[in-house]
Formats: structure tokens, sequence, C-alpha cells
């Protein structure tokens, strides 16, 4: 059965310090997203995009993150959208943007689960806190911020904090780490199957060992950031580093997710067109939307039972 599924598109850029990102969700409109929904028996409705003000960029706020106050500002406005999209029934498609707006995605999720799954698809941690960053770029932070470590602001958006608890929470796909992201995962335990892992464990295994460990959440939001696959794949990102998931095995983890119709969220995030080589890396979130929401390269049927 088609889902109903809202998309809307988030253009920001103020988590990080690389301009482009904020033509991400365009570009993968561009990309041809709804058609494919639409293709595959979806009933979609694009809600456009979150207005992103530039007006605090750059803001001498006392604090090292870079643009709290025009991000927190477009937190808040996508948490309050999210949550209405959940209460309307619908399945939430975000579409970034800098991954900074995994904080509202979640905090507006938070507000409809209360043991709420994250299956966060990524190269990096974003578990730096306002005194281990290197940079204060807040699209470093929001699975920290998301788990309650970060700034208040950021950490208080919606009506609870945290948003979601480290026992369920799993990483896939990580290969570049600060040291004080290594230093909370291990403080709090949280799941992450680095690059290493998938190698040696191939996708196959850590989908179902994921699935397996967040079989007692009532919910499970996905957060995949482009530059979690590699960069050969997906060049038109702002931080990407090599080694990264095959295009294949990206496809493989989105149709295993598929099939379990478990997955209630998703959001897309980090594709830069500036960066892009002829929307290459859009594409492949297209692609990646596709499979996650029941595209398969052949529909079977089960087997004629036999006199």
């Amino acid at each position: 059965m088609g889902k109903n599924i809202s998309i809307l598109g988030v253009p920001m850029d103020l988590g990080q310090s690389r301009r482009g990102v904020n033509m991400g969700p365009d570009a993968i409109r561009y990309a041809g997203i709804v058609e494919r929904l639409e293709e595959l028996g979806h009933s979609v409705v694009d809600n456009g995009n979150i207005a992103v003000s530039n007006k605090d960029r750059n803001d001498l706020s006392l604090t090292n993150l870079k643009n709290l106050h025009a991000v927190l500002k477009t937190n808040i406005d996508l948490q309050e959208q999210v949550d209405n999209i959940i209460k309307s029934q619908a399945f939430p498609l975000i579409l970034g943007g800098d991954h900074s707006i995994a904080i509202g995605t979640l905090a507006g999720l938070a507000q409809n689960y209360s043991d709420l799954g994250v299956i966060w698809f990524d190269a990096h941690g974003d578990l730096n806190l306002p005194d281990t960053s290197p940079s204060g770029n807040i699209h470093g932070m929001p699975l920290a911020v998301s788990l309650g470590y970060g700034h208040p602001s950021l950490v208080n958006i919606g009506s609870k904090a945290p948003k979601v608890k480290p026992e369920n929470v799993v990483m896939i796909g990580i290969r570049d780490l600060d040291e004080g992201e290594k230093e909370l995962i291990n403080q709090i335990g949280l799941k992450v199957y680095t690059m290493h892992e998938v190698d040696k464990l191939g996708m196959n295994q850590v989908i179902l060992e994921t699935m397996d460990y967040l079989k007692n959440t009532d919910g499970i939001h996905l957060s995949l950031d482009l530059d979690g696959l590699d960069p050969l794949d997906c060049p038109g990102v702002g931080t990407p580093v090599n080694g990264g998931i095959s295009y294949r095995e990206s496809h493989l983890a989105m149709e295993m997710l598929a099939d379990t119709n478990l997955i209630t969220s998703a959001e897309f995030v980090e594709v830069n067109p500036i960066l892009d080589e002829r929307n290459k890396t859009a594409e492949v979130a297209v692609d990646l939307i596709g499979s996650l929401l029941g595209e398969k390269i052949l529909k079977t049927s089960p087997p004629k039972a036999t006199v």
C-alpha cells in the first residue's frame, strides 16, 4: 500500500561554513523526487521550503557556535512543522540543507514517540559539544544535541529533552570522528558501525543487527547524510571523506529497511549542487529515497501453488 508522504525542504547552510547546501532541497526536487515517489504509488504532498533567514548570519552571540540564533530559529520552525506532519498521519520526508536540521526534525518527532529509534547514516559522528568542536559549526552537533548534550537553547527545542535515548541510536558508515566525539561515544555507549565493521560484516549483517537492536522502539527515523557514501558516488557534499559506503551497499541498506516497513520518517541532507557533478549527488539521493520507500529492481510475486 502506498504511503501518504509529506515532503518538506529546509534550505539552510548556516550550520556549516561552505555555501551551496541551501540549494540541496531544490536539487533533489529537480532530480525528480516527487515523480519517483508517485510512480511507486505513494500520495505525495510537497510543502515547499521552510523560510530560512540570513539576517542573523555571523551573529555575535556569546558563544563559539556559528549562526546560533539563525540555526535555532529555523529548527524551531522545523520542529513545529514535523510535529504537524506526524499528527496528520503522513510520513515526513525532510530534505536538507546541512545536517544541523536534524535538531528540528528529531525535536518534532520526539513529541510523538516515547522511544524513538534513530539510524544515523553518516561519515561523521555529529557529536561535538560547544567546547569540543574544532570549528563551531552546528552541523557537527545535531546528534549530541538530540541526546541532550550541547547548547541549552538547542537541546530544549520542543517539549522534552533529550529527544532520543543513547540505547535507541545506531550509527552506520562512521569514519571521521573528533576526539571529543570518541569520548562521548564511549561515555554513553552508542552503537556504532564504523566503516571497519561495515567492511568486515557486510551491509546485510549490519542492517539485520541494526533492526534487531532497535526492535523495542516505537518509531524509527533515518537520518542520512550523503557524505556517508563514498565521494566517488556523491561528490556534491561539503565534507567528503574517502573510503565510504558504496552506491550499491547503500541501496541494499535502503531496500532492507523498506522490507521491514518500520521506518516512520526520514531526512536526506548535505547535498551541495555547487560542488556536484551534473546533479549526480541529488540523483543518488532520489535513488536511495526510492529504495527506502519500496522501489525494487524486480517486483516478485509469491510462487504459484503446484497441484
